[in-house]
Order: structure tokens, then C-alpha cells, then sequence
């Protein structure tokens, strides 16, 4: 070979090894990005998980070893560099997306729970109504009707109402001011006024006293008037873990947002108070009848009326008529409609509720399903079909009460469980759409963190009040005679003592409380 064929081939085989080396050395820097990325997405992952703070510290220091141990395996199979450390690149790429959709959901879940908790406001919806075959279809359509309206109940909402429309159009309405919401409503039906003003939470009031009222009307223009909750003071960050309190859950007999009675202030269907001492880790659940005759206060003046009515007059009503009623301060409330139970059983898997009677549902829910006496399977429908049933049943709706304490329990009873991470993010965002607390974020999340921490078996008992059938005047509908259940006082005042015995750190015995 001669000098000059050998100086080519050096020259060919150095710069097939500088190009050998080059290779290794991208695949190093990219090895080194992927360790690197990694890491800072560890790092910000576990400052989301900290910033939600609903993890106990053992549960913290546990996240972090699991994800040093993580970034400890990629960095190894690189630095073993068997077959060029190419399942370790691949491993940590993997890592990498897994991080990045762990950081996104932890945080969309903060996010969730602050949209829930802290809700200190209602919203009503003010409604222009005119006669169903009233050629006005819009409130433009209307400027030179005459309103009914009316100040006794919701004063305030009104004039604002008024204010609005006299703002829209650009100039005074006529206007025929009569005693109350039926008052105005029959005007219009009798001819007297050709559109009346109220807030649309009365129409099931409505219904109850006009007959075919909803039928005879159609909406023209809708305003949304938002204003402050009365509750009274809350408790600080940690005081629901330290100290017994009582939260309403309020059902309301709305599907969805845009339902015909409106979304934050309507009729409550479900009437049930919770008083949870977390120290002794008691829930006692009491259940009232929609229909139970008792007075408002701060708005029926002392007369009295439907349980359900104090709804429309918004969630502090509700929840003064039962404090007032059991003798206890409530402070905090949970608010959810019919679409919320459906979707949140659904994604619990469905619940097992205890049916203390077997009988076919249908009446009101229409969905017509036998139920055994003894434990059932429900998926969302069914359990509220299961709810909401009250003509199968000889109690009618003092035995409606129980069973809507028997879903609830059972709920909670999911809720509570160790399983229920595996679908927490789910429900997070359901509940996060059909659901409202005044509970604020750091007290709920207290709350959890005090359950992941304690791991405590909660005990959960039921007791309903009951009263006897009658008709009766009521303060939202002072000209009709309506349904109404009278209270059965010794059951009430039962009631205030079993309580008193759950705040003051009790023990009910099993089966005490229930009824």
C-alpha cells in the first residue's frame, strides 16, 4: 500500500470515529435533557401537590420518595448505557408526559374546589311573564304594558328588576302594585295588567295556588339579580376538624341550570340537616318534610308556612326556618339539584341503599322500578327515582324523608372510603359543576387531609321528624288553602337532644336515633 492510499484511509477512519463520537455525545446531551426535564417537572409536581394541601405530611414525604426513587431508575438505566441507555431515554420520556398530566390534573383539581366552596352569593331570576297567546316576544315588544308587581316578598329584587327593564327600554314603566306574587299573577290572568314581574322561584308556588299557571304564561325577559347570603360567621381554616357544626343539604327540585324555577333559589325539596361532631367521628343525619308548617323567620312575620317555601326566598331562609326549628345554630350549607345526585351517584359506581319498605316507584319520577325491602343496587336515575317517591308510600312523605337519608348515607359512606381517590377526580369535576358550599377551600381541604390522616371509621345515623296531614293558610300563599304537615313537637324535641348529645361529644347507641 502505498503512503498515499494510507494517509486516506486514516483520514477515513478518523473521521468515521469523530463521527462515532459525535453520535454518542447528541445522545448523551439529549440523555442528559430528558434527566434534567424530569427532574423539574418532579419538582413542580410536588410544589402543585403542596399547594392543593390536602395531603397529610407522611402522605407528602411519600409522594416525594416515590418520585426521587422515579427519577433515581431513569438516571441509572442511562448511566448503565446498555444498548446505547436507550430504554432509559424512553423511560424517562414516559416519565415526562406522566408528570406533565399529573401536574395539569392536580391543579385543575385545586382549581375545582375552589369553584365549589366559598359561594357566599344566590342568584335569582327575575321574569317578565305575559299570557301565553300574548303577541309580545320580547321585552321591547312590551314598553307600553302595564306591570303588575308587587314589594311584600323580595322588595329589593323587584326594584332592581324594575330598575333594569326602565333602563332597557329608556323610559318609566306603568305600573299596578298589588299584596302579593299570586295577587299579580291572577291580575294578569283576569285582564288587569298585561304583563306582571316576579322572581321565578314562586312559579311552584304559583302552580300550587293558580291552577294551570305555567300553561297560561310565557316568559318574555329574564334578569339574573345576585345577592349576599346571610349565614352568620364562619369557622376558621382547621375548626371543622376540631369542633362539631351542622351543614344543610339542600336538594333542589331543579334539573340543570336552566331549569324552569330557577338554579340557586328555589324550592328545597330535600330538607336535611347533618350535625358532625370530627372528634368523635359522629354524623347524625335529621331529615324534615318539605311540607313541615313552620314559620320563616326575618320573612313570614311568625306565620307560618311550607318548609319548602323558605327556599325561594333563598338558602339563609332555609336554613334560619330549620336552626330556629331544632334549636341550633347552622352555618354551613351544601347545595346541589336533581342532576347533580344522577351524575354523582353514576360516577361513584352507583350506590347500595337500605330500603326500609319494598315498593314501585314512578309517581314523580316516572321512572316506574320495583324496590325491595332489605340492601339495592342504585345507579343515579334509580336513586332518585328512589328519593323522590312518596304516593307508594303508606308514610308518604314522612317515609320519603328516610329514604333520602338512606341515599345520602350511603353516598357519604363511598365518599368516606379509601377507594374513593381512584375516582376523586371525577367526581371533583362533576360536583364541581352541579354543586355549592359555603365551605371555603382550606376548610375542606382540612377536612380531607384530617381523613387521609386518621383513616377514622365514621358512624352515620338517621333520624326524621314527623307530623300529621292537613290544609292550611300559608305566608306564600295567603289565599289558598294548601297541603301542609303539622310538626309533631315530642319528635322535634327528641330530635334536639339527640343533636345536643352528637355536639357535646356523646355516644348514640346503635339504632338510637333512628325512627
Amino acid at each position: 500500500m502505498s503512503k498515499k492510499q494510507r494517509t486516506a484511509e486514516d483520514a477515513g477512519r478518523k473521521k468515521r470515529n469523530t463521527g462515532k463520537i459525535s453520535g454518542r455525545s447528541r445522545r448523551n446531551r439529549f440523555g442528559s435533557f430528558c434527566l434534567i426535564l424530569q427532574a423539574l417537572l418532579s419538582i413542580v409536581f410536588m410544589g402543585v401537590v403542596v399547594l392543593l394541601n390536602m395531603l397529610p405530611l407522611n402522605y407528602l414525604a411519600l409522594v416525594a420518595m416515590v418520585l426521587v426513587f422515579l427519577w433515581c431508575i431513569a438516571f441509572t438505566s442511562q448511566a448503565v448505557r446498555r444498548k446505547r441507555g436507550t430504554v432509559g431515554k424512553v423511560y424517562s420520556l414516559f416519565m415526562i408526559c406522566v408528570l406533565t398530566v399529573g401536574t395539569y390534573y392536580v391543579a385543575r383539581t385545586n382549581n375545582m374546589i375552589a369553584a365549589i366552596t366559598g359561594s357566599f352569593f344566590q342568584v335569582d331570576s327575575m321574569v317578565v311573564a305575559v299570557l301565553a297567546d300574548d303577541p309580545a316576544e320580547t321585552l321591547e315588544d312590551a314598553a307600553d304594558y302595564t306591570f303588575g308587581v308587587q314589594f311584600e316578598q323580595g322588595g329589593e329584587n323587584m326594584q332592581t328588576a324594575i330598575t333594569d327593564i326602565q333602563d332597557q327600554l329608556g323610559t318609566d314603566i306603568n305600573m299596578t302594585e298589588y299584596s302579593s306574587v299570586q295577587a299579580e299573577a291572577q291580575a294578569l290572568l283576569d285582564g288587569e295588567v298585561q304583563a306582571i314581574i316576579y322572581n321565578q322561584s314562586y312559579t311552584s308556588i304559583l302552580n300550587e295556588s293558580i291552577e294551570n299557571f305555567s300553561s297560561s304564561v310565557k316568559i318574555i325577559s329574564r334578569l339574573e339579580v345576585r345577592s349576599e347570603l346571610s349565614l352568620g360567621a364562619s369557622g376558621s381554616d382547621d375548626s371543622l376538624v376540631k369542633e362539631p357544626f351542622t351543614v344543610y343539604i339542600s336538594g333542589m327540585d331543579t334539573y340543570g341550570e336552566d331549569s324552569d324555577d330557577g338554579r340557586d333559589s328555589s324550592r328545597s325539596d330535600v330538607n336535611i340537616i347533618a350535625v358532625v361532631n370530627p372528634t368523635t367521628h359522629q354524623i347524625l343525619l335529621v331529615t324534615t318534610p318539605r311540607d313541615y308548617y313552620v314559620p320563616i323567620p326575618g320573612v313570614s312575620d311568625g306565620m307560618n308556612d311550607k318548609l319548602t317555601h323558605a327556599g325561594t326566598y333563598g338558602l339563609d331562609a332555609s336554613m334560619a326556618t330549620l336552626g330556629n326549628l331544632y334549636e341550633t345554630e347552622i352555618n354551613y350549607y351544601v347545595q346541589l339539584n336533581f342532576t347533580s345526585l344522577i351524575d354523582i351517584v353514576d360516577i361513584l359506581g352507583g350506590v347500595d341503599v337500605y330500603s326500609e319498605y319494598a315498593f314501585t316507584t314512578g309517581w314523580e319520577s316516572g321512572l316506574e322500578m320495583d324496590v325491595q325491602e332489605g340492601m339495592n343496587h342504585f345507579n343515579g336515575q334509580q336513586a332518585l327515582a328512589f328519593c323522590r317517591e312518596r304516593h307508594a308510600l303508606v308514610d308518604g312523605d314522612n317515609q320519603r324523608g328516610k329514604n333520602q337519608q338512606a341515599v345520602i348515607t350511603a353516598m357519604l359512606k363511598k365518599v368516606l372510603s379509601p377507594t374513593i381517590l381512584l375516582r376523586a377526580n371525577s367526581i371533583i369535576n362533576q360536583v364541581s359543576n352541579d354543586v355549592e358550599t359555603n365551605v371555603t377551600q382550606a376548610q375542606l381541604n382540612s377536612l380531607i387531609r384530617n381523613q387521609l390522616s386518621t383513616g377514622a371509621e365514621w358512624s352515620i345515623q338517621s333520624v326524621a321528624a314527623t307530623g300529621t296531614d292537613g290544609e292550611d293558610y300559608c305566608y306564600s300563599a295567603m289565599d289558598s288553602l294548601l297541603y301542609v304537615i303539622y310538626p309533631d313537637y315530642e319528635v322535634v324535641n327528641g330530635i334536639i337532644d339527640l343533636a345536643n348529645v352528637v355536639e357535646e361529644g356523646g355516644s348514640l347507641e346503635d339504632g338510637e336515633a333512628l325512627n
